[in-house]
């Protein structure tokens, strides 16, 4: 956030609760929103960034956003195919998060994948913009996802070394100690259920230093299920998540073929009320 913002709009009578104007989002499933339905949109997604950019835009009348996520994709297309468009969008926040797909595939290399982040980073601070980075969440709890845990961690640590190094912001998940219960998680239990991605939002409000109504309470939820219970559902699991996942893998498919970013353009955020939840008053098309 620049120093000398005053939370003052060129309107002495108006006040404004961060500087930001124009927002756009890139990277893969997490920022698509996968794993938050739409409401009122079937087969479309809210996620964080959208949460986020509704927050943002409660006081900004003008406020804009775009989002160019798209499910599946690497770090290396989410460089070749979103930096160029975000940047020609002129946006004076940008976020970030890619390279989870990457570590997530057998050989994926941290080190390696942090670089292709350090360039893109670069790219999108000289533009100006305020560029925010999320780290990766703790996953030891996770099935599938625990086994790369070590390389995750190693990731977050590239990511803050890049985002010290180009004066970025960090928006935190490893520290989100809430992420570790069940109703956080997506029944994929890949991506993260519209009660993850709204504590993730309010993470990376916090983040920016911006105030929020976003509610941060999350109550553990005790396991009461019997060992058959829980194994049936595993196998369940297994069976509709899991084995698809592994075939798009062996294949060389992603689960981004054929799909677009749902927001290509930075276009004005409607809110219907200050307390209607995401989805009764969304993106204006």
């Amino acid at each position: 956030m620049p120093k000398d913002f005053d939370f003052e709009t060129s309107n002495s009578t108006e006040k404004t609760l961060h500087p930001w104007r124009r927002y756009v989002a890139l990277g893969d499933s997490f920022t698509e929103g996968i794993g938050d339905p739409d409401p009122s949109k079937a087969g479309q997604h809210l996620g964080w960034a959208d949460r986020l950019a509704q927050e943002l835009s409660t006081s900004v009348p003008d406020f804009a956003y775009a989002n160019l996520a798209i499910r599946g994709r690497l770090i290396g297309q989410i460089v070749a195919e979103q930096l160029a468009p975000a940047v020609e969008l002129k946006p004076d926040l940008i976020s970030l998060c890619a390279g989870g797909n990457d570590v997530l595939r057998p050989g994926g290399d941290p080190d390696k994948i942090a670089d292709i982040l350090d360039g893109a980073v670069s790219k999108l601070s000289a533009t100006g913009a305020t560029v925010l980075l999320v780290t990766g969440p703790d996953i030891r709890d996770t099935p599938v996802l625990g086994s790369i845990r070590g390389k995750v961690a190693i990731y977050n640590e590239n990511v803050r070394a890049v985002a010290a190094r180009y004066d970025a912001i960090v928006g935190d998940m490893w520290a989100l100690r809430e992420l570790h219960q069940p109703q956080m998680w997506a029944p994929d239990r890949l991506h993260f259920s519209p009660l993850g991605h709204q504590r993730i939002a309010a993470m990376a409000l916090d983040s920016l230093n911006v105030p929020h109504t976003l509610d941060t309470k999350v109550e553990p939820v005790q396991d009461l299920r019997t060992w058959r219970e829980a194994r049936f559902e595993d196998l369940h699991w297994a069976r509709e998540h899991l084995a698809p996942w592994v075939l798009r893998r062996l294949r060389h498919q992603s689960s981004g073929d054929g799909i677009s970013a749902k927001r290509p353009s930075a276009t004005p955020f409607t809110v219907a009320k200050p307390n209607d939840s995401l989805g009764a008053g969304d993106c204006a098309q």
